[in-house]
C-alpha cells in the first residue's frame, strides 16, 4: 500500500511540476475551486491532513505567485481565509483535464464498483489507523 501511495505522490509531482506546483499547492488550489469559496487554514489543513505550520507555508507560496490571497475573518480576527484569485482560478481550470486524464489512467482497467469497494476500504483503514494513532499518543498530546 505504501509502494502504491509513493508511486502516486511521484507521478502527481511529476505532472504538477508542468506548472512549478507541489501536489500539495495543487490540493490547495483544487479544495478551493469552487466559485466564491474560502477556506480558513485551519481548515485546508483538516482536509489536507496537514500541520497548520505546513499549510502557512503552502499558502504563501501560493499567495507570492498572485494564485490565493488571504482575507481577515470579520468574526475572528486570529482567522483568515484563503480563497482562489482570477490567475489561480485560471491555472486551475488549466491543470484539472491533465489531472482527471491522468486519474483516469491510474484507474484504467479497474471496475467501478471495485474502485467504490476500494475507497470504502481505504476510508476504513484511515479511520483505524487514525484512531490508533490517537490510542498511542501520550495524554494531554
Amino acid at each position: 500500500m505504501l509502494r502504491t501511495a509513493e508511486l502516486i505522490w511521484e507521478g502527481s509531482r511529476v505532472l504538477f511540476a508542468r506548472w512549478n506546483l507541489s501536489p500539495s499547492q495543487f490540493n490547495v488550489l483544487n479544495l478551493l475551486r469552487d466559485e466564491g469559496l474560502s477556506r480558513t487554514q485551519t481548515e485546508l489543513g483538516r482536509e489536507l491532513i496537514m500541520h497548520r505550520s505546513n499549510v502557512t507555508g503552502l499558502v504563501s507560496r501560493l499567495e507570492k505567485r498572485r494564485l490565493v490571497s488571504r482575507r481577515a475573518d470579520v468574526h475572528d480576527r486570529r482567522a483568515w481565509h484563503v480563497v482562489l484569485t482570477p490567475s489561480g482560478r485560471k491555472l486551475i481550470q488549466e491543470i484539472l483535464p491533465h489531472y482527471h486524464a491522468a486519474a483516469a489512467a491510474v484507474w484504467e482497467g479497474i471496475p467501478p464498483e471495485q474502485v467504490d469497494r476500494m475507497r470504502r476500504e481505504l476510508r476504513r483503514l484511515a479511520t483505524n489507523a487514525g484512531q490508533l494513532t490517537a490510542e498511542l499518543l501520550p495524554s494531554g498530546r
